[in-house]
């Protein structure tokens, strides 16, 4: 799926461009909760801190991105202010969802185990998404001179992704083959992700 027309057509109009970034700041959120979520109660390592506390700020950069195309839109991430609502609120929970299933399968883990393997493997497949979303939509800002900017988040995406793929090292020697699989399923959700945006906005996206 081409998604540089889609957000060519969300950065043209600002109402349109303020629920992208509030989506986009969501998301961030959404992540860094599911982080969270997956911390053993006592063994929480410096990394997991540090992953957590700066999705919550790429959260937070986003929402305060929204000032600059207007400070009175998207205060909160009730429905309305979101784009493709139900895809989004629901994108990290099913992709978790999924992951378990396939890990269980796999791996036969269960407890605290499956939820780190988890947080591992769901991290590493959104990391590679966003190490792909994120480039295009500088781009298009960019090209439209917009005063909006990502490229701050783009640097730390990059830096996750590799600490993902230590971590990922040291959990199983053939890690990758599991990744791929679990990427695929990430694949899969986006696309639907992104046709549900371009149902929303009436966009012919190929």
């Amino acid at each position: 799926m081409q998604i540089t027309p889609l957000l060519q057509h969300i950065v043209k109009h600002t109402a349109i461009h303020s629920k992208w970034l509030n989506t986009l700041s969501f998301m961030e959120n959404a992540g860094a909760k599911k982080i969270s979520a997956s911390e053993h109660k006592e063994q929480v390592t410096l990394l997991v801190l540090k992953h957590a506390a700066e999705e919550h700020r790429h959260a937070f950069y986003l929402k305060k991105q929204l000032a600059k195309l207007d400070e009175n839109l998207c205060k909160t991430y009730t429905q309305p202010e979101l784009l493709a609502p139900n895809h989004t609120k629901y994108y990290l929970h099913s992709l978790d969802v999924k992951v378990c299933r396939y890990l269980k399968k796999h791996f036969n883990l269960s407890g605290y185990d499956l939820k780190f393997a988890a947080y591992l493997f769901v991290t590493y497949a959104i990391e590679v998404r966003a190490d792909e979303l994120y480039p295009v939509y500088q781009q298009v800002l960019s090209e439209a001179q917009s005063k909006v900017t990502v490229k701050s988040i783009i640097l730390e995406e990059e830096g996750h992704l590799e600490e993902m793929i230590n971590q990922l090292n040291e959990f199983s020697p053939d890690w990758k083959q599991h990744a791929a699989e679990i990427v695929k399923i990430e694949d899969e959700m986006f696309k639907m992700w992104m046709q549900a945006l371009a149902d929303e906005l009436q966009i012919v996206v190929n």
